[in-house]
């Protein structure tokens, strides 16, 4: 039996507090929070962000698919660590609720080292719709977003 957990590492060309920003501002969230060739709408992001505050987001595929997800903030400890849940607002909140931590460190010449861990889904990289592929593709669009506001 496999454990129901996966991490994804990654450096972004960022200092640290811009990727805070773009994990706690609901403008910025809603231009990442999705897989490639899937939208956010910006007035559908809600952050609440404090030990036991919420955030909600949607996200619609091309064919118009909704994939709404929310979650409770665990932990808050800015600049450098969010721990929270995650999973479709339908969801049973019981104890196996998956908990992802994300991690922040500086990685020297204004450059982020990201460490995203989920807790309760298992690794399902090249599954159909698979929560793993999904993260890394919202993880490219990350990098798109911060390449944008890095050259204005």
């Amino acid at each position: 039996m496999s454990v129901a957990e996966f991490t994804i590492t990654r450096t972004f060309d960022a200092p640290r507090e811009t990727l805070w920003r773009a994990w706690t501002d609901p403008t910025l969230a809603a231009r990442w929070w999705h897989p490639h060739e899937v939208t956010t709408p910006a007035e559908s992001v809600s952050i609440d962000l404090r030990v036991g505050g919420s955030y909600a987001y949607l996200m619609i595929d091309p064919g118009g698919g909704e994939w709404p997800a929310t979650g409770e903030y665990l932990e808050v400890r800015e600049p450098d660590r969010l721990r929270f849940t995650w999973g479709s607002p339908d969801d049973e909140r019981g104890d196996d609720v998956p908990v992802i931590t994300v991690d922040l460190a500086e990685a020297g010449k204004g450059r982020t080292l990201m460490t995203f861990h989920m807790a309760g889904q298992p690794d399902d990289r090249g599954s159909e719709h698979g929560v793993y592929d999904g993260w890394t593709e919202a993880f490219e669009e990350l990098d798109a977003v911060l390449a944008t506001s890095a050259a204005h």
